[in-house]
């Protein structure tokens, strides 16, 4: 038996999300069933997070255990032969067996696409939430700018497990110019559904609903109840695990 680490892309619209459930479709169960067609054994795939339903990666991570005995670019190929049409595997390699792919990541980056003009623009409304209607963004940049460090989060979202909401960002950004935004943030763990009700919040300082210190005051405040409409997953994009 060999550890593999393989880096995962996959549009997660047809999906309710990464973790197996049992009665929809998961990227999680996509994986197993590739991996039992291939192998011929059952496998148990762990993942570096569990993405929410319509939520998209490039960068997600996972490991698994396999007596696969015919070398890694032939499991490449294989997975990639039966493997759904929206779900690639980009990259294998072996690693020890002690590697886990959420516990030993030091950080991840996600990505969500804003497509900020007047009319929708077809192509792009699977990747990108769109907004109508112009936005402050030099506000929303300062907004931005209150995220990195150590914090609190709690007024974003709730701990997957355990009681603490205090994470570490070690770097938040607002890129672009509209029509296309993309809010960039990469932090050692996440809250649930931190990285969409930020997105709402500050969509609420660029519409000029909550000004830059009315942010600082919410965020301060880790009231939930306080944070904006939560932002729809399918601008969401999970881009990188870092180890």
């Amino acid at each position: 038996m060999m550890r593999v680490r393989a880096v995962v892309a996959y549009d997660g619209t047809e999906y309710s999300g990464f973790q197996r459930q049992a009665n929809a479709p998961t990227i999680q169960a996509a994986l197993e069933a590739a991996l039992a067609q291939i192998g011929q054994e059952n496998v148990t795939v762990l993942g570096a997070g569990r993405t929410d339903a319509g939520v998209h990666a490039v960068g997600q991570v996972i490991a698994f255990d396999t007596s696969w005995a015919h070398g890694l670019e032939a499991l490449l190929r294989a997975l990639n032969a039966v493997l759904p049409v929206d779900i690639a595997v980009r990259a294998v390699e072996e690693v020890t067996p002690d590697f886990h792919p959420r516990y030993d990541a030091r950080s991840r980056l996600y990505r969500y696409t804003l497509y900020n003009a007047p009319v929708r623009c077809p192509l792009a409304r699977r990747y990108s939430l769109h907004v109508s209607a112009p936005l402050d963004v030099e506000s929303m940049r300062r907004a931005v700018s209150l995220l990195p460090g150590t914090h609190n989060f709690a007024t974003f979202g709730q701990p997957p497990e355990g009681e603490s909401t205090v994470r570490t960002v070690f770097r938040a950004e607002l890129q672009g110019t509209p029509p296309w935004l993309m809010f960039e943030i990469e932090a050692n763990a996440f809250l649930y559904r931190m990285v969409r009700s930020i997105v709402g919040t500050l969509l609420q300082v660029g519409h000029g609903e909550m000004s830059v210190d009315d942010f600082a005051a919410v965020f301060e405040s880790c009231d939930r109840s306080k944070a904006g409409p939560t932002a729809p997953p399918h601008g969401l994009c999970l881009m990188e695990v870092k180890y």
